[in-house]
């Protein structure tokens, strides 16, 4: 095929624009560069270009003993705090052959899923405002203060919650602190359909997203991308489900993998919000267990000075925005020698090499949205 370009003057010259979309400034939300060449209004190439937040935190591990990294943990997706500590202290009890007591599986899968479900209602809040629509946040922010509310209740933070511990949690559960979740869960489910109503029910934020920006199979597969980004392109697989760890291998009745085979930015939306009602019914079925549970130990009495066996070991969970992976290679001191940590977020924005070509620059915001992404989880 032959393409011949006819115009006058310098119309007559067929040239590329290198177009730079950020960095932003350092105390945003995040910072990512990335570098565009274009044709007009087509993206011809996108290059993303990540590393401006790096805090060197595999580094900061292996100075820090097995209690202290857990702070360090919990905090490069801060969507998800609850989450990261778990896969560390995951990985650590792996290594040391711990078992946990029952009622400590039970609530950290509980609070897990909470986490899940503050994690998902940021998004499905902040992605239609940047489509225009700014109400959802509104109300995204507000459910979010709810279960907030309980979780500040029980570990005394509100984003970094420092409550795992290697060997259970840090304390039990306050008095009627369970009462107080299922009344959350309830109130933050039965306002769940506004979303379904402002923004899938809104035909310009449909008119933006269906078709556009869609991510094959194939290109799920060869980048590594995970959670509800992979499992909007029809790629079945959730790791609560086909490896099962907490109490998930006891839920098989409740959780739901949710899936779409469109891959474009609808399908990824309508998977995060239909995975977020499926984690609320987690939160209650975690509820009944634990009150159907005898009083016990939350925890297990460790050594002052807690030390790992020689070895290495890897643990991986299904966190909210995609699996991580923690890699922890022991020398038998009582900091880690190695801990290499898998963000999912890393893995997923390297798919907009792939996922931008051919698109209209006009649909970049949308596209870049829809891959739900923490930029401290891609730079960690």
């Amino acid at each position: 095929m032959t393409e011949t370009t006819i115009g006058v003057g310098g119309a007559a010259e067929g040239t590329d624009m290198v177009l730079n979309i950020g960095p932003q400034h350092p105390s945003t939300h995040g910072v990512l560069r990335l570098r565009l060449v274009l044709d007009g209004e087509r993206i011809r190439s996108a290059e993303p270009i990540v590393g401006y937040m790096h805090r060197g935190a595999e580094k900061l591990f292996e100075a820090r003993d097995y209690r202290q990294i857990v702070m360090l943990a919990n905090r490069h997706d801060w969507l998800s705090a609850f989450a990261n500590e778990l896969g560390v202290v995951l990985s650590v009890e792996r290594m040391l052959g711990m078992e946990v007591p029952e009622r400590a599986v039970w609530t950290r899968t509980l609070l897990a899923e909470l986490n899940r479900v503050l994690n998902h209602l940021m998004f499905l809040g902040s992605y239609p405002l940047e489509l225009g629509g700014i109400t959802p946040i509104f109300y995204a922010f507000s459910e979010r203060e709810n279960l907030q509310h309980v979780m500040e209740e029980v570990s005394g933070g509100r984003m970094h919650y420092m409550f795992n511990r290697v060997g259970g949690l840090k304390e039990d559960l306050p008095n009627g602190w369970q009462g107080r979740v299922r009344q959350a869960v309830a109130g933050v489910r039965s306002r769940m359909g506004r979303f379904d109503d402002l923004v899938l029910g809104n035909e310009i934020f449909r008119g933006r997203t269906r078709g556009v920006g869609v991510l094959s199979r194939e290109a799920v597969h060869a980048y590594g991308v995970s959670g509800p980004i992979a499992r909007g392109s029809g790629v079945d697989f959730d790791l609560r489900r086909d490896e099962p760890y907490l109490a998930y291998g006891e839920l098989g009745d409740t959780l739901k993998v949710v899936t779409r085979t469109e891959g474009d930015c609808l399908a990824r939306f309508e998977v995060l919000l239909e995975q977020t009602h499926n984690a609320l019914d987690l939160a209650d079925a975690c509820l009944d267990r634990l009150a159907e549970l005898p009083p016990g130990p939350i925890n297990q009495r460790l050594p002052k000075v807690l030390k790992a066996p020689e070895g290495h070991t890897y643990a991986w969970t299904e966190n909210p925005l995609g699996i991580n992976g923690y890699y922890l290679v022991s020398k038998g001191e009582k900091t880690p020698y190695r801990l290499k940590l898998r963000s999912a977020s890393y893995n997923n924005i390297q798919a907009l090499a792939v996922l931008l070509p051919g698109t209209l620059v006009s649909d970049m915001v949308a596209i870049l949205g829809s891959m739900f992404f923490v930029v401290g989880d891609v730079d960690k």
